[in-house]
């Protein structure tokens, strides 16, 4: 990797984290407080174990953004308890997705209504993070995966990329949305490196249930993991250099999944930012 525009992605990281039973004593041992740590949430577990991280880490010092997705939600009673408790625990920034309850949980069956309730709400968050799609969506056309983000533009602060693991599809989606207009800053999704043996731990972890949903809905991840030289985050970085380090790009910074793989991903990190003159 080569040059500023990638020194200050890599400088300007969230780390995700599924709540799991060490999540918090990984994130202490490895991640430093100047990183942002965002909490993902499962359709099977609902959203207490990632409010109960977030308040955790939260008192420790980190940044933390729960995602909130709004399928889990079951009324605007639920909606206004998990405002307040993110509140109280100092939290000024939440992750938006629809989520992937299926059915719903409640009342609301996209992210829309409930940016447009946290608006009534008198925007309790000071940031807003929606979802963005640089790969097709299982379900959902291109065009309103876009559209979709237009619509929610007025409610949010930034748009967060879901894993995207093809330069070429990446930097032409960033140049699609900014065409439509949608200025929001952009935190651009990719994979850290990660083991498949690891990440297939961590799946069976999740559950049987949640296992079996995120194999399904991510097997092509798995073949890319481990085919060897199928998947390296540096090389992906040095593909989309030019597109995502170039001004009108709007890229904030890198939102790292790391599958609860801290210590490797930290690791990465740091010597990436070495080899670029940190």
């Amino acid at each position: 990797m080569g040059g500023d525009g990638l020194k200050t992605l890599l400088s300007s990281v969230r780390y995700e984290v599924l709540p799991a039973k060490a999540t918090e004593e990984k994130v202490l041992a490895h991640v430093p407080r100047d990183v942002v740590v965002t909490v993902t949430a499962s359709p099977v577990k609902g959203l207490e174990p990632t409010l109960d991280l977030v308040g955790r880490l939260a008192a420790h010092g980190y940044r933390v953004v729960p995602h909130v997705p709004a399928r889990l939600l079951r009324d605007d009673a639920h909606l206004k308890d998990v405002v307040d408790r993110l509140r109280q625990a100092g939290v000024d920034d939440v992750f938006v997705p629809a989520g992937d309850a299926d059915p719903p949980a409640g009342v609301y069956d996209g992210a829309l209504p409930v940016l447009r309730r946290l608006g009534e709400l008198g925007s309790p968050f000071t940031r807003v993070g929606i979802t963005g799609y640089p790969e097709s969506h299982p379900l959902i056309h291109d065009d309103l995966t876009i559209q979709a983000m237009w619509d929610k533009r007025a409610h949010a602060t930034y748009i967060v990329s879901n894993l995207c693991f093809d330069a070429r599809v990446l930097g032409e989606w960033v140049g699609r949305i900014r065409r439509r207009d949608v200025t929001l800053p952009l935190y651009v999704g990719v994979a850290g490196p990660v083991q498949r043996a690891k990440l297939l731990a961590m799946a069976t972890k999740i559950g049987v249930g949640e296992s079996t949903r995120f194999l399904t809905k991510h097997a092509s991840w798995f073949l890319r993991f481990a085919a060897p030289g199928g998947y390296s985050p540096d090389r992906l970085l040095e593909r989309s250099n030019g597109a995502l380090t170039a001004p009108a790009a709007g890229v904030a910074g890198l939102h790292v999944f790391t599958f609860n793989q801290l210590a490797e991903t930290e690791r990465w990190r740091r010597a990436a930012l070495e080899r670029l003159g940190d």
